[in-house]
């Protein structure tokens, strides 16, 4: 497989500085959705670097300290659970991502988004479905987000024990709804996502 194709035909299509960009934390019922946009070195693949889903937590964590050593820059942008829930979790990801390219300290020309929509750069951008599964700078950015939120949601657990969030890092697990059904809906909880939990609850 070619980690680098995308790259490549940005290379050859004029383009210098390329990053990839890539979220964490769409589906879960609490907590911050993050995005992270990393640029790698013209023609880097880190070794072990995979779309961050099919590696596991110790993994993760050894390829961020790797990615952040090798890469020419990176930035983590997040959107809070109350944009979440004024824009929508598409709007709020988008925003998250443009926050994620901004952070950068070197400006790309270009950015490779994984999933089927872009979020409105100032720069060009192209949207690769499976993204991460297939381009170098966006899998280093799906590592970047993932454990910078799985980081996040850790320091949450600290302060909202009761939800065990470091166990499923805010997924509606069974845990999770257990949870809800013995302390209710936090602060840190996205309304939005729990309607339907909301009116079962309130038909009981």
């Amino acid at each position: 497989m070619d980690w680098l194709e995308y790259e490549n035909k940005a290379y050859e299509q004029g383009f210098k500085v390329v990053c990839g960009v890539d979220e964490a934390g769409r589906g879960p019922l609490a907590g911050d959705v993050y995005a992270a946009a990393v640029i790698l070195p013209k023609g880097c693949v880190i070794e072990g670097v995979n779309d961050s889903k099919k590696l596991s937590e110790k993994k993760r964590e050894a390829l961020f300290d790797k990615i952040v050593e090798q890469c020419v820059s990176y930035g983590v942008g997040t959107a809070s659970v109350e944009e979440i829930d004024e824009i929508n979790i598409l709007q709020a990801t988008f925003l998250a991502m443009r926050r994620a390219v901004d952070a950068l300290e070197v400006k790309p020309d270009i950015a490779l988004i994984d999933g089927n929509r872009k979020p409105g750069l100032d720069i060009a951008q192209w949207d690769i479905v499976k993204g991460d599964a297939s381009s170098a700078n966006i899998a280093a950015a799906s590592i970047i987000a993932k454990v910078s939120r799985d980081r996040y949601m850790k320091d949450i657990a600290k302060k909202y024990p009761q939800y065990q969030f470091e166990k499923h890092k805010g997924y509606g697990t069974k845990l999770h709804y257990e949870m809800l059904d013995k302390y209710g809906i936090s602060d840190i909880h996205r309304k939005t996502f729990l309607k339907k939990y909301l009116e079962k609850k309130n038909e009981q």
